[in-house]
């Protein structure tokens, strides 16, 4: 039966707010997999716990991994296993969660036994391709048991130290999957392609160094990575940057102001350049180490390359409806192979509302021609789309989201928390 859309309720003021948002979904994935690989126990604080991050503590529970979890506290508490997997022939289930996908391949590569990587059918629809030759390449029988280049995959290593070229135009995951595991034993990585979604890559790898592993990167996009963890005792988790998106631009867009601490200048996250992106549209923006402010105003359409911040471009394709002039946003022609397509959809849910935009080769262009109007948005069961069009609901009276349950994926709590505006 399918649930009735949800109703957003607009404000009745520019928001003056500070918001708190849960950890990051991308660093909390990244430091399961290096506590999981460390020597040493690991108490993790500020854990994202949602759709992506329970697939992850799963999988790592069904290999045979030490976890305590305590969900109020938002910390989990890993027994590392020093790079040795226990000799289990098990399955894994991803659920849709794209971090823990490819993150676990070149993870389970490291045993002996044949392991199973799973997940659901929108997970199983994306592509493994790039990883499941650079895993052969280093000596790792990957039996595709699916469609080509696609979960599920039976994985059957053990990975050795070695050196690989991989492209690094479709996912960066990829990349960072064979940098986590690659460097308990040592791997030299080498980019044949143009990389997308860099500073994911610089958030690998400062996790990596936060515990322990040797990670050289003086050549231009090449890495040579080893020494494998050590536990550092406690690591914090920061709040999500890419959730602070939303808030970010409900302040720019209703004239508001927001500001999120504990997040800043000095995160290690890529979606922070957010913030000044809504800068260049008009807003008012600061931001100190640890907090960012964004005070709203009269918004102006740019031309801006979002390919190193990309998971913001549906919540950009909402802003620039409410700007003056056209947006036009480039450098992203790979997300239309995301949870959902990431261009055809919000083009498709901004025409919806009123509001004209078109597709390119690599992005989408928004040509606001007025107040968008009251509408039901569909969500492709994409939590980034479910968020994103909620926004417009803020400001427009009448607004509704299908599907608005798939926010669970990276962000449960979404919907109260945009009471915090309120």
């Amino acid at each position: 039966m399918t649930s009735p859309a949800l109703a957003v309720e607009p404000l009745v003021r520019p928001p003056d707010s500070v918001v708190a948002l849960p950890g990051s979904k991308s660093l909390t994935n990244r430091a399961l997999i290096t506590s999981t690989l460390a020597t040493g126990t690991t108490e993790l604080g500020g854990v994202l716990f949602a759709d992506d991050t329970r697939a992850m503590l799963g999988a790592l529970r069904a290999l045979g991994i030490g976890l305590e979890i305590d969900e109020e506290q938002e910390r989990v508490v890993v027994e590392g296993c020093g790079g040795e997997l226990a000799p289990m022939e098990v399955e894994v289930d991803a659920r849709q969660s794209g971090t823990t996908g490819r993150f676990l391949a070149p993870l389970v590569a490291l045993g002996a036994a044949p392991v199973v990587v799973d997940g659901d059918a929108q997970l199983r629809a994306r592509p493994m391709g790039d990883q499941i030759v650079a895993l052969r390449s280093l000596g790792v029988t990957v039996a595709e048991l699916g469609a080509p280049g696609c979960l599920p995959l039976r994985i059957t290593g053990p990975l050795e130290r070695g050196s690989v070229e991989v492209a690094g135009d479709v996912s960066s995951q990829f990349l960072s999957g064979l940098l986590l595991a690659g460097a308990v034993r040592g791997l030299d990585l080498r980019l044949n392609t143009e990389v997308i979604s860099r500073p994911y890559l610089d958030m690998t790898t400062a996790v990596m160094g936060e515990f322990g592993a040797s990670v050289d990167s003086s050549e231009p996009d090449a890495w040579a990575v080893s020494g494998g963890y050590r536990s550092p005792g406690r690591y914090t988790v920061e709040p999500d940057a890419s959730a602070a998106s939303y808030f970010l631009a409900a302040a720019a867009m209703s004239g508001g102001r927001v500001r999120i601490e504990g997040l800043g200048g000095e995160s290690l996250q890529g979606d922070v350049a957010f913030a000044e992106v809504l800068a260049a549209m008009g807003a008012e923006v600061a931001v100190g180490p640890d907090f960012i402010e964004v005070h709203g105003g009269e918004l102006s359409g740019i031309d801006v390359d979002l390919r190193h911040i990309s998971d913001t471009a549906p919540t950009l394709a909402v802003v620039a409806a409410f700007a003056e002039g056209p947006t036009s946003i480039s450098g992203i022609g790979f997300i239309r192979g995301k949870e959902s397509n990431r261009i055809a959809g919000p083009v498709a849910e901004l025409a919806r509302c009123g509001v004209p935009a078109e597709e390119t080769a690599d992005g989408f262009v928004v040509r606001p021609e007025g107040r968008p109007h009251p509408a039901t948005f569909n969500t492709y069961d994409d939590h980034r789309m479910a968020m994103a069009f909620a926004l417009v609901g803020l400001l427009v009276d009448g607004v509704a989201i299908n599907g608005a349950a798939c926010v669970a994926k990276t962000f449960p709590g979404y919907f109260a928390a945009l009471d915090q505006l309120r």
